[in-house]
């Protein structure tokens, strides 16, 4: 699996399209927080009405203050939480590409952002400021591979999206590949 949805290349254009949030686990995590959350809801009324909103969900046991309050906070935050889990889906935010056109001589990386004055996020660079392909690779608990395109004044612009690590093999191919069809250097890896 690659950072990459698809890529379409050709001699002159290359082009990586970036998923963003529109991955399976924000699908798995959105369904499963909703689901969850309506329940702790509907059983924290329920507990407040003194009767069962739906015969599968038993509250009899449960006494409002303090067990069904907080079910009922729970179950609102997890909607809440849920919901934005939606809102980044639908708005496909991190979502975007990454093309490097040698015709024109121009690198472009467009992610869609939040809605609002930086809902698209659009950074056009010329081919020639282009130093090199830089791979950032920490491991850990909390391990990180991105790649970078360092440009000139050590600017780094990431290219990976956010969501599981790639393999060390993967993110090294991909970084080559990419380095390659920019004829720049690949720094980081040894």
């Amino acid at each position: 699996m690659t950072f990459f949805d698809s890529s379409q290349q050709t001699d002159l254009i290359r082009r990586d399209l970036v998923i963003g949030s529109r991955r399976f686990s924000n699908y798995w995590w959105g369904i499963v927080t909703g689901l969850g959350g309506i329940g702790f809801l509907i059983v924290g009324l329920s507990s407040r009405l003194g009767f069962d909103l739906l015969p599968f969900f038993s509250s009899s046991k449960i006494v409002f203050f303090p067990q069904g309050l907080v079910m009922c906070f729970y179950g609102g935050v997890a909607i809440l939480i849920s919901l934005y889990i939606w809102l980044t889906i639908l708005w496909s935010v991190g979502g975007g590409y990454n093309e490097f056109n040698k015709q024109d001589g121009q690198m472009r990386i467009f992610r869609w952002g939040f809605p609002g004055q930086y809902r698209r996020i659009d950074i056009v660079e010329s081919l020639g400021d282009i130093e090199a392909i830089k791979v950032d690779i920490q491991e850990g608990v909390n391990p990180r591979r991105v790649i970078y395109v360092r440009l000139k004044g050590q600017r780094e612009i990431p290219l990976t999206g956010i969501g599981q690590p790639l393999t060390l093999a993967e993110i090294e191919r991909q970084a080559a590949d990419l380095a390659g069809f920019l004829q720049v250097a690949l720094e980081g890896l040894s």
